[in-house]
């Protein structure tokens, strides 16, 4: 009796492997999902208006208005974006342009108007803050997907939809020095194959900022390509906090190539 129990246990779980197996072997590694969250966020052209708004840990407000352009270039492997402050007074006219390159260290350039002077930001400076924002360049940038090892954690729902959990971790010294980061942890919806919370971790290993990502809307339906139209940066540790958020955007293949040159840059 006992040996027939067995036997039916042994064919039993001889059954089940192969759709096990075929489970595991369908599931998307880390680096695939994060190879399509990439790719799921370039847009052939775009042209936005941004509030930016960066709260003190007092409460108190400082506003920005900003215009954006982007454009893809090189098949897609390079994104180029150039953001223009319309307001207030004391930034407008100042220009960020930065060519985001799939395989290499970004090109930024900043024009301030008050010194009427382009300066460039070298790569290993990505991990300084974007305008007095708690976002830095970095973050702002797509990241080149070879600078870091991925890890799937987890699956859990975040603000309502199943997500993969991965972390990314740089792959030298070098690398976390310029981001500013020893780990990144992020949430990315299955359905929309778009971050929808990271958590940032510093150099020491403990929490530094946790992103969060709303309202990610459909701009090219035909390529499936998504944009969140709200991004808040925190910071964990000293209290700050920035929103990043869409008032007008359009998707614009078409946008002009003259806006992504130091000339339009510093056009005044």
């Amino acid at each position: 009796m006992h040996t027939r129990k067995l036997l039916f246990a042994t064919l039993a779980l001889s059954l089940c492997r192969p759709a096990l197996a075929d489970k595991a072997a369908s599931a998307p590694s880390a680096r695939e999902i994060m190879d399509k969250v990439t790719t799921t966020r370039k847009l052939d052209g775009s042209e936005a208006v941004i509030k930016m708004t960066v709260l003190g840990e007092g409460g108190q407000a400082r506003e920005r208005e900003i215009s954006m352009a982007t454009k893809l270039y090189d098949g897609g492997k390079t994104e180029k974006r150039i953001y223009r402050f319309l307001s207030p007074a004391d930034v407008q006219g100042t220009g960020i342009l930065v060519y985001d390159y799939e395989n290499k260290p970004d090109d930024v350039w900043i024009y301030l108007p008050a010194l009427r002077k382009t300066r460039r930001v070298v790569s290993t400076q990505r991990s300084q803050s974007f305008m007095g924002s708690e976002f830095s360049y970095g973050d702002l940038n797509i990241p080149s997907l070879d600078d870091f090892d991925y890890t799937l954690v987890k699956e859990e729902p975040m603000g309502g939809e199943p997500c993969y959990v991965i972390d990314l971790v740089p792959k030298s010294k070098e690398i976390a020095e310029a981001e500013g980061y020893s780990k990144k942890t992020y949430w990315v919806s299955k359905a929309k194959l778009a971050v929808v919370r990271g958590l940032y971790y510093d150099k020491a290993g403990k929490l530094l900022k946790e992103l969060v990502a709303q309202d990610i809307k459909l701009l090219d339906p035909k390529n499936k390509r998504y944009r969140a139209m709200h991004m808040e940066m925190i910071n964990k540790q000293n209290g700050r906090k920035s929103v990043f958020e869409t008032k007008k955007v359009s998707f614009s293949p078409s946008t002009k190539d003259e806006y992504f040159t130091t000339a339009y840059l510093e056009r005044t």
